[in-house]
């Protein structure tokens, strides 16, 4: 596929393949009986740290070894918001297709009874955008960007 191997498509890549990786993660916990624990929630995230720090050293490979710091924030919270978005819209098909998902979610959660399956998608949706924001923020220290104050000439 020519998406995954465009170097102008790098976001669009990476968050198909850190949403695949969430969704295989979601469907392991789910048939392994682990569903229910909401702190291996925890774990989505070094799916996300992962898949945006390889996306960060992606583009800087494919463009000339430059890499901006504007260019990283947009890249990797782009990255963040693709993968969010994608897991979104499979948790909604999800909840539609076993209803019984959504009424352990509204059984065991504090605000339970106030969800269905579009507000509970949206919520995956904004906390992984925000997470996606707070990852690229703490991995552009990790990844070397240019100098935004070099003299010219």
């Amino acid at each position: 596929m020519a998406l995954l191997n465009n170097p102008n498509r790098i976001p669009e890549s990476y968050g198909i393949r850190i949403a695949a990786g969430l969704i295989l993660f979601f469907l392991s916990m789910k048939f392994t009986g682990l569903s229910h624990h909401p702190e291996l929630r925890l774990l989505n995230l070094f799916v996300l740290v992962a898949g945006i720090y390889f996306a960060l050293k992606k583009f800087k490979k494919t463009h000339e070894d430059h890499l901006n710091y504007f260019r990283a924030l947009v890249t990797g919270v782009a990255t963040g918001a693709i993968a969010s978005l994608i897991f979104a819209v499979f948790l909604f098909i999800y909840m539609q297709a076993d209803p019984s998902l959504m009424e352990a979610i509204k059984a065991n959660e504090p605000m339970g009874r106030f969800l269905n399956p579009y507000i509970a998608s949206f919520i995956v949706a904004l906390e992984g955008v925000f997470s996606g924001l707070l990852v690229t923020f703490i991995l552009i220290n990790y990844v070397s960007t240019d100098e935004v104050n070099v003299p010219q000439g």
